[in-house]
C-alpha cells in the first residue's frame, strides 16, 4: 500500500480575500485552482512547510495562525494527507507566479481538486480555523 504524501497547504487570508493560483500545464491536476503548498520535508512541521511553500510559490511572507481540519484524499496519481494551515500576511507584497487574491464569495467559482472540498465548505461558511 502506498504511503500518503504529507502536504502542507497555506490558506492565506487577507482582508476577506484568499491567495489562489492555477496549477500549470505540466503539473498533476493541471488547470485546477490551488492554494500555495507542497510536500512537508523531513524534520519540518506542517506550519513551517506552509510558510516555506507560500514564499517559494507566491513570494508572499506569511505567519501561521491556525489549522483547518486535515483531509486525506486518494487521487489516481497519489494519495495525499492535506494539512490546511491558516495564515496571515506577515509583510505585504503582491503575489507572484500567477497567484492572486480571490474574494471569499468567488472561491465557489474556482475549480479546486476534490481533496479541498471540505476546506472550501469551511471557508464558505466562514468557519474560523482552530488556533495554534
Amino acid at each position: 500500500m502506498q504511503k500518503n504524501k504529507r502536504i502542507a497547504v497555506a490558506v492565506v487570508e487577507h482582508n476577506g480575500r484568499f491567495l489562489v493560483g492555477v496549477r500549470g500545464a505540466t503539473d498533476s491536476l493541471a488547470g485546477f485552482h490551488e492554494f500555495p503548498g507542497g510536500k512537508i520535508e523531513v524534520d519540518e512541521s506542517p506550519e513551517q512547510a506552509a510558510v516555506r511553500e507560500c514564499l517559494e510559490e507566491a513570494e508572499v511572507q506569511v505567519v501561521p495562525v491556525g489549522r483547518y481540519p486535515q483531509a486525506v484524499h486518494h487521487y489516481e496519481h497519489a494519495s495525499v494527507e492535506l494539512n490546511f494551515i491558516a495564515c496571515t500576511v506577515e509583510q505585504w507584497s503582491d503575489p507572484q507566479h500567477g497567484f492572486e487574491w480571490i474574494q471569499r464569495n468567488d472561491l465557489a467559482d474556482c475549480k479546486f481538486p476534490a481533496g479541498n472540498s471540505e476546506l472550501l465548505m469551511e471557508l464558505e461558511a466562514n468557519t474560523p480555523p482552530r488556533t495554534i
